[in-house]
């Protein structure tokens, strides 16, 4: 995983806005209805290709293919793994709940939206198998293809590159289990056929981004009416199961996302970063990326002081919001990062990036597409100002 001793890298959580013909096919399957497979791999293959060199153009040093190529974050995983069918709704949000007139306004915003849906996923109604190999080694091949191709023409690229995948623990939690006896068993499962799609990437050479809002998230959806402790327990067993699904992966392969969900509401029933963090410390992984451009959790890189992470970890500090239409001013964004290095102590430890994706399910971004690229483009130029007061002597 690549550090700098000269100045702050930029990089961003993975999701980017898709073309409107891609997000409108991607919902159409999710609805059930008929689509074309080659049609919805020509779409996405073609969205790679644009989405590559905006993330260059728009000073990103380490970028991905801005997940065209999937309908989500996660929900790929039932076009890769067998045991899911039909669907379900998954439990509403605490802090929504708790504000009526701000849940109306919100259902309104999304009504009649094309866009695939987080919280209508499917069940488990048979046994975990991954059987998605090609299909990852595709996605990988397809990303090697255009980097390589701007390598060949001469043109810039990217310092680094990573490609997600998801927690086993947003799968449980999210895609209700109907076959598994028990909760343990349903994660070893999802776990083993993770290892699949984490192993894929890591032996095409990108980094590997694990995506883990369940690690935070799910506090105030899955466990808002149960004890935290449960909650805490939870969050134990699928630190402990990816580190197993990652036990071929070298440490410093690996970056960890976790977040409070992707979403602007009240977030005031979102569980402290404080109570978390030396569980999720225990994950083997060589960066976190967190989200301190948050309202509710930018005080939270209090958080990092001392010895609360492994002193070989990277902190990729989230500095740019994800979920409104604010272009952050440079020097913003330089005073998050620098913020950010005095906690931790060493610039080289910290890459300036986003609090999470634009685009986390086809269609759900909230920030339009020209103002996503301009908030990465001040991302940049903040990072290039920190860079000027960290690195004085370069």
């Amino acid at each position: 995983m690549r550090r700098s001793n000269h100045r702050i890298l930029t990089t961003h959580t993975g999701s980017l806005p898709r073309p409107p013909g891609l997000t409108r096919l991607y919902a159409r399957r999710a609805r059930g209805e008929p689509v074309d497979a080659a049609e919805i791999g020509q779409a996405g293959h073609a969205a790679l290709q644009r989405i590559v060199p905006k993330q260059i153009e728009a000073g990103i040093d380490i970028g991905n293919n801005g997940e065209q190529q999937r309908e989500g974050f996660f929900l790929h995983v039932r076009h890769r793994m067998t045991g899911f069918g039909g669907t379900w709704k998954r439990w509403p949000r605490a802090d929504v709940e708790r504000y009526p007139i701000f849940k109306q306004s919100l259902e309104q915003q999304n009504a009649g939206k094309e866009m695939v849906s987080n919280f209508a996923p499917p069940k488990v109604i048979g046994e975990i198998r991954y059987t998605g190999a090609a299909q990852a080694t595709r996605e990988c091949a397809d990303f090697r293809d255009v980097l390589s191709a701007r390598a060949t023409a001469g043109q810039s690229g990217l310092i680094e590159a990573f490609l997600t995948a998801p927690s086993p623990g947003i799968v449980v939690a999210a895609i209700r289990n109907e076959y598994y006896d028990t909760e343990d068993a349903y994660l070893a499962a999802v776990g083993r056929a993770l290892q699949v799609e984490y192993e894929a990437i890591a032996a095409q050479g990108f980094l590997l981004q694990l995506d883990c809002p369940d690690l935070a998230l799910e506090h105030h959806i899955s466990f808002q009416d149960r004890p935290e402790s449960d909650f805490l327990d939870f969050v134990e067993r699928v630190v402990a199961t990816i580190n197993e699904a990652l036990r071929n992966i070298p440490r410093d392969r690996v970056r960890m996302h976790v977040c409070w969900g992707n979403y602007e509401a009240p977030h005031d029933r979102d569980v402290p970063l404080a109570t978390i963090l030396p569980l999720i410390a225990r994950m083997n992984v060589g960066a976190l990326v967190l989200p301190f451009a948050n309202p509710r959790h930018a005080h939270e890189v209090r958080c990092l002081e001392g010895h609360a992470i492994s002193d070989d970890q990277i902190v990729v500090a989230g500095v740019i919001d994800s979920t409104t239409n604010f272009v952050e001013h440079p020097e913003v964004v330089a005073e998050r990062i620098e913020r950010v290095v005095k906690t931790l102590g060493d610039p080289s430890r910290v890459i300036a990036g986003t609090d999470c994706g634009f685009d986390t399910s086809a269609g759900a971004g909230r920030v339009a597409e020209d103002v996503v690229w301009a908030k990465l483009k001040a991302l940049s130029e903040g990072a290039r100002i920190a860079s000027s007061r960290l690195f004085p002597a370069v």
